[in-house]
């Protein structure tokens, strides 16, 4: 275990550099910043000067280095647009959009699992074709049409939420479940088609022969290895939640990163972009890694013992 830990830390860490190599060659290239910056009025002699204040007359190389050697330092920079320290924006919307991601997560799991594992008990019956019949729905709907039509019931006609906001937990209900909505149907068909193996097993024949009770079965014995490639999907559903919040958050008018993330794009804010690229990045490949080594743990093949 010990050895497959730290194969799995190493690529992790790989891929992170990889990432911030990439991110940022590509949004410094992408165009001449300070001519962006300065716009179509500007005077070459002002371009020059915006150009030498931003440390843009430097090197890629120099500058991504100086801008690595910030990053571990904690050091991100400085936002071109409010001049404010990058860090501080992000680590202060940071928390709402961790809260709507957790949030959708635990709905997403919350409905996915039993749904998956009642399908499964009962394959080819009305259960099992409603639990389908959901999963349908929640894929064809949109979760930006989603969360309108909750808007317009929950918190229009019935009042029983709040519709914008992010004071109290209460104000993430509704946007939670229209993030979940997106994730229930994988998650759910991915436990129904693993508990549907493993109820075929032979060791599930075994154990029942042993006069287990079902409920030991079901979710001891079967749920345990039906869940391994649950817990892969669940990690990259949650950098999904994370990452493609930015509709949610801008629906329901919390001022996430995913919210920040298009108001820096808007107005070409690229320190903050770049930061925010590589906290989402970091956030899949950490998931990633966690996912990997929660199968390794729940089943020895994987990690060659």
């Amino acid at each position: 275990m010990p050895t497959y830990i730290l194969k799995r830390v190493s690529l992790a860490l790989l891929v992170a550099l990889t990432v911030s190599v990439t991110t940022f060659v590509l949004l410094n290239i992408s165009g001449d910043l300070a001519l962006i910056l300065a716009g179509e009025g500007a005077s070459a002699e002002e371009v020059t000067q915006l150009r030498r204040q931003l440390g843009l007359d430097r090197s890629l190389l120099v500058r991504y280095l100086a801008w690595l050697g910030g990053l571990f330092q904690g050091d991100l920079g400085t936002s071109f647009f409010t001049r404010e320290n990058v860090m501080d924006m992000i680590m202060r919307r940071l928390p709402v959009t961790l809260s709507l991601g957790l949030s959708g997560m635990v709905i997403a799991l919350g409905l996915s699992l039993p749904l998956g594992v009642f399908a499964a008990v009962r394959p080819n019956s009305w259960i099992d074709r409603v639990c389908l019949s959901i999963a349908v729905f929640g894929q064809a709907i949109p979760n930006f049409f989603l969360a309108l039509l909750l808007i317009i019931f929950f918190g229009v006609k019935l009042r029983w939420a709040p519709i914008s906001g992010s004071d109290t937990w209460i104000h993430f209900i509704m946007p939670a479940a229209a993030l979940a909505s997106m994730s229930v149907p994988p998650l759910m068909r991915l436990t129904r088609n693993g508990m549907l193996e493993a109820l075929e097993s032979d060791y599930i024949r075994t154990a029942r022969a042993k006069g287990l009770s079902e409920l030991s079965v079901l979710f001891k014995h079967a749920l345990r290895n039906a869940v391994i490639p649950v817990v892969s999907l669940s990690a990259v559903q949650l950098g999904f939640m994370l990452s493609g919040s930015i509709i949610i958050e801008a629906i329901f008018a919390l001022d996430g990163i995913g919210l920040l993330a298009w108001e820096s794009i808007t107005r070409n804010d690229f320190p903050v972009v770049q930061c925010i690229v590589l906290m989402v990045s970091i956030f899949y490949i950490f998931l990633t890694l966690i996912a990997d080594l929660l199968n390794a743990f729940l089943d020895p093949r994987i990690r060659g013992n």
